[in-house]
């Protein structure tokens, strides 16, 4: 395993690090940070964030849960591992270790964004294991984060053009990070300057550029990916905010989709919902449906 050049600047309180030995050629290690006592309940955080993303949902569900917030393969810090792919089914095999290793059974999976498509195809999977899925503003959609503005739309474009992608997508000014963020938020100040900092700290990590290039060469894997949601036999409860990048022909397309799903909209939330309401996700992990 490569030495890790740097350690998370934010501390969620009552929670310790852990990590998953490398399995495989491109299994790397895993982190995951893991809180409180009760009924598991597994996060999965966005595109280009990590388990620090759930730092205000955490603490409001320990008492009621054991909470495992997960780094996804390649991200936050999880092992950057050459060659890897970052295609769904591959992201989901990381997820899918977590509960393999751990062996974590009547399981409550909670994801945000790409988090929630890896949460309803995990459950898919492991219809034995997961009790029920939170899906929160499912990223399943063509466009994404593109929706967030023009700024959005040339940076995207640039990571994904031939030639200059790598360079650009090594390339993370602050301000324009700070923008990009900010514009999957109805709340704007709920993007806080030390997530930010830890965001860009991640970023700096030798080869991350090469990780975040690959996860959005291959979202639209993410969008082909809906064609598992059918065969979920959990309960369902679809999450979005009321100003998610998500256009209300998206939604319906998945409620057309789990036709038996709970579903909540949002008033005033963005694609963050666990980083400006996450009061309203824990209180529906706590109401245990």
């Amino acid at each position: 395993m490569p030495e890790q050049t740097s350690s998370p600047t934010i501390h969620i309180p009552g929670t310790t690090s852990h990590t998953l030995a490398a399995r495989g050629q491109h299994e790397g290690t895993l982190r995951y940070l893991k809180a409180g006592t009760g009924a598991p309940v597994v996060l999965l955080h966005t595109v280009r964030t990590q388990a620090e993303h759930f730092r205000y949902l955490i603490p409001s569900i320990g008492d009621q849960h054991t909470v495992y917030a997960l780094d996804l393969p390649g991200m936050g810090y999880s092992e950057i591992v050459p060659g890897a792919s970052y295609e769904e089914p591959a992201m989901r095999a990381g997820v899918e270790r977590l509960f393999a290793e751990l062996d974590l059974d009547d399981v409550t999976l909670l994801g945000e964004s790409m988090g929630a498509v890896l949460a309803l195809t995990t459950a898919a999977d492991l219809p034995d294991r997961v009790r029920r899925v939170i899906a929160v503003n499912a990223y399943d959609f063509a466009g994404g984060i593109a929706r967030s503005g023009l700024l959005a739309r040339v940076v995207v474009a640039g990571v994904l053009a031939p030639g200059v992608g790598p360079v650009i997508a090594g390339v993370e000014p602050k301000a324009a990070m700070r923008r990009m963020l900010r514009g999957g938020l109805g709340d704007k100040g709920a993007l806080r300057e030390d997530y930010l900092d830890e965001l860009l700290q991640v970023g700096k990590r030798p080869g991350y550029a090469t990780v975040a290039r690959g996860v959005y060469q291959n979202l639209p894997s993410l969008i082909a990916a809906r064609s598992r949601y059918p065969e979920i036999k959990a309960p369902i409860h679809l999450v979005y905010g009321e100003k998610d990048w998500s256009r209300p022909s998206d939604r319906q397309a998945n409620k057309d989709l789990l036709p038996d799903a709970a579903f909540t909209q949002v008033p005033g939330a963005g694609h963050f919902i666990a980083l400006e309401r996450p009061e309203v996700l824990a209180a529906l992990l706590n109401a245990g449906e």
